[in-house]
Parts: C-alpha cells; sequence; structure tokens
C-alpha cells in the first residue's frame, strides 16, 4: 500500500507525537508498504528519505483557530492530488491535519484520523473548532483512538461517531529487549546501592519538572538520586538547571545523600536509564497516551504517574504503576497534589517487593499487547481492511 501520514513535527524533530509517527511509519515499511510523512521542514532534516520513510516538507505553521502561515495551497494541493491508497491524519489542533479538515469529501482515497487526546476541547477559544468535529470525523474512514477512555474517544461517543478504533501506544522490544550499553549509574557517579528516580519529557512546562523535583527534595528518603532527562531549551529548562545548582549546594541534601541530576541524553542512554532506574515519576500536566509509560513497562520499571491522559487505564491494563494524588483545572490540566505524592514516594521507596512485582506485572503485559511491532501491525490491517471496504 502507499500510505501518506500527516504530522505536524517529525524525526529529527524530538518528542511523543514525533516518536509515535516515527514507529509507525517505520515498522510499516519494513512490513513492505511505501511510507511518506507529510510535515514541517526543519533545516536540521538534512534527508528527504530517513530509515525508509519519504518526507514531504512544507513550511506552514499554525491551525484553524489562530490562523495558518505558509503555502497552504500546495498543501491541500498535494492532498487532492492524493496518489495514495491511504491518508492518516495524526493530531487534531494543528496545520497538518486542520489543512485536511475543510477538504475531506473531497480527498479520493480512503482516511484516518487519530486525535490522540484533542488538548483543546475545553478552551473557549476552541468552541467553533470542536462544533465543527463530529462532522469531520464522521467524513473520515475510521478514528483510531490511543484509550477507551479519555475525552477524545468519550467526545466521538457522545456525538455518535461510529466509526470508533481503539489501538494503544507502545514501546519497541527491538529497543527495550536489550542489554544496556551504558552504566548510568557509573556514568553519574551514583553508588550501586542508591535509589535511582527516572523522569523523561521536554522541558515544556508542562511535564511536571517542578512538582517532581519538589516531591524529591521533600521526600524523606535517604542515598537517591534523581535523574532528570530533557532536551535543552524549553520554558522551564532554565529553572531545572537553576534548581539542580541550587540543591548541588543544599547542605540538607548533601547530609541526606540525595543528588538531583538534569541533564540531556541520546535515545540509547536514555533507555539504559529506564532499564537501571528503581522507579519512574511522571507528575505531568497534559498528555493523551503518555509513551514514557509504556517504556517503563519495556524496562521492567515502576512508576508514579498523576492521572493524565489515559494514565489510569494504562494502570489498569498492565498494574505497572501508581497514580499520584492529582486535582484538575476547569481547562482539563492535571497536578499533583505534592503533600500526598511524597507519602506515596516515601512508600514506594521503602517497598522493594511492591517495585519488583509492578515491574514485571507492566512488562508482561508490555510484552503480550504494547510492543511497536504488534501495533503496526494492527495499523497495518485497519488499512488492509479499509481497502477492501
Amino acid at each position: 500500500m502507499r500510505i501518506l501520514h500527516t504530522v505536524e513535527f517529525y524525526s529529527p524533530s524530538v518528542g511523543g507525537m514525533q516518536e509515535v509517527v516515527r514507529q509507525l511509519s517505520e515498522r510499516l515499511v519494513s512490513l513492505g508498504h511505501d511510507i511518506t510523512v507529510a510535515t514541517t521542514g526543519l533545516r536540521q532534516r538534512t534527508q528527504k528519505i530517513i530509515n525508509g520513510v519519504k518526507i514531504a516538507e512544507y513550511n506552514i505553521s499554525g491551525n484553524l483557530v489562530w490562523g495558518m502561515k505558509g503555502d497552504t495551497n500546495a498543501y491541500q494541493q498535494f492532498l487532492l492530488n492524493c496518489q495514495f491508497d491511504v491518508i492518516t491524519s495524526f493530531a487534531a489542533q494543528q496545520w497538518a491535519t486542520d489543512l485536511v479538515l475543510p477538504i475531506l469529501d473531497r480527498i479520493p482515497c480512503k482516511k484516518v484520523f487519530v486525535p490522540t487526546g484533542f488538548s483543546g476541547l475545553y478552551q473557549p477559544a476552541y468552541k467553533e473548532y470542536f462544533t465543527q468535529m463530529p462532522k469531520w470525523m464522521g467524513q473520515y474512514d475510521a478514528n483510531v483512538f490511543l484509550s477507551d477512555d479519555y475525552r477524545d474517544v468519550n467526545f466521538a461517543r457522545e456525538h455518535g461517531i461510529k466509526n470508533r478504533v481503539l489501538i494503544p501506544n507502545g514501546a519497541g522490544a527491538d529497543e527495550f529487549v536489550t542489554t544496556a550499553r551504558v552504566n548510568i549509574r557509573e556514568k553519574f557517579q551514583i553508588p550501586e546501592n542508591h535509589f535511582l528516580i527516572l523522569h523523561v519529557g521536554s522541558h515544556s512546562g508542562l511535564k511536571g519538572h517542578a512538582e517532581a523535583i519538589s516531591i524529591f527534595r521533600k521526600a524523606k528518603i535517604r542515598n537517591a538520586a534523581f535523574l532528570l532527562v530533557a532536551k535543552n531549551g524549553g520554558r522551564c529548562s532554565l529553572s531545572c538547571k537553576m534548581k539542580n545548582a541550587w540543591l548541588k549546594y543544599s547542605s540538607r541534601f548533601y547530609s541526606l545523600g540525595k543528588r538531583l541530576i538534569v541533564t540531556e541524553l541520546s535515545r540509547a542512554d536514555t533507555i539504559a536509564a529506564y532499564q537501571q532506574a528503581d522507579l519512574f515519576i511522571f507528575p505531568s500536566h497534559i498528555e493523551c497516551s503518555p509513551l514514557v509509560l509504556f517504556e517503563c513497562m519495556a524496562s521492567r520499571t515502576p512508576f508514579l504517574t498523576t492521572d493524565v491522559g489515559n494514565a489510569a487505564e494504562i494502570i489498569r491494563w498492565s498494574g505497572g504503576g501508581r497514580l499520584l494524588p492529582t486535582r484538575r483545572t476547569p481547562q482539563g490540566w492535571s497536578h499533583a497534589d505534592t503533600v500526598r505524592s511524597v507519602w506515596l514516594l516515601e512508600e514506594m521507596y521503602a517497598d522493594k517487593q511492591t517495585r519488583t512485582a509492578m515491574g514485571e506485572a507492566g512488562f508482561a503485559a508490555w510484552k503480550d499487547r504494547y510492543t511497536w511491532e504488534g501495533i503496526a501491525k494492527q495499523y497495518e490491517r485497519l488499512y488492509q481492511n479499509l481497502m477492501v471496504s
């Protein structure tokens, strides 16, 4: 099949949506399909074919609500002159999908929508956008949801959208069922008998870095390191680094044997950190279906997470983690109750047996149902079924 995936950003850009589309696109190539990704042009992208995936670049930005800049007509003509069997739009509220929506009924091929959460659903500015959304969803041949209980799929149910499909996120066996090439403890001079807590997430200001640092700082635990992995740059990058520097000279921190390490790591080193961590903490503010939780499962790492996206559902599916006490704002943001989260961290720190059981349960569930290898085949079957329907 000839398949087009549309997404705002793609490799070498790093992020959750980029990773989902990369994993699916590259694995569908390995299954024998011709895959193109339509996405934003990037100066650092030096190739038009990446691991077999063809890249169609457009210098466009924005969305239907806030307006768009760039050669929007060229992109829409590319879609209307469709040379593909299937077009899949990943994520609402960004140009690569929002330019598809007004011309859906004119695109002459099968069309799939993966909403990934509807983050703006409760924002007043998006009221008209979501008033029209049921019509658009009905014009797609299939709507793929990463969860069976989150705002996007519940919105679809409430508006009578029948062409719904559940395909979750995952993590790759080819990445995680391997022996780590790097000893993370040795790299950062963390003693083998010290407790290692991990967080992986961008400095966007939305991944809960401030809350995670606060929970770690206040927890009555000893001989513990908190490794916060994020690409340099972003809204809270400077703040995190300043806290790192401040805590380095805290006498109380030093006396308890605690360390905060804020750093950027390669993908290989990040996977090694997952595999060698004792616990993952993720007090994020907004998600759809967090990839990091599946990566925890794949690395046998128990996790604590805010009730964000479908995190509670992932815990029900896997038994691999626990929810941090969470409050939600009317706008749909999640925030950890740091006081009660401290108590939960202290409890998990002291209970190795529970941590081990959670890690093994998560790994078993991941291996059975949540590998990218298996998930790519679910997308392949969906596309094949659409072609004969």
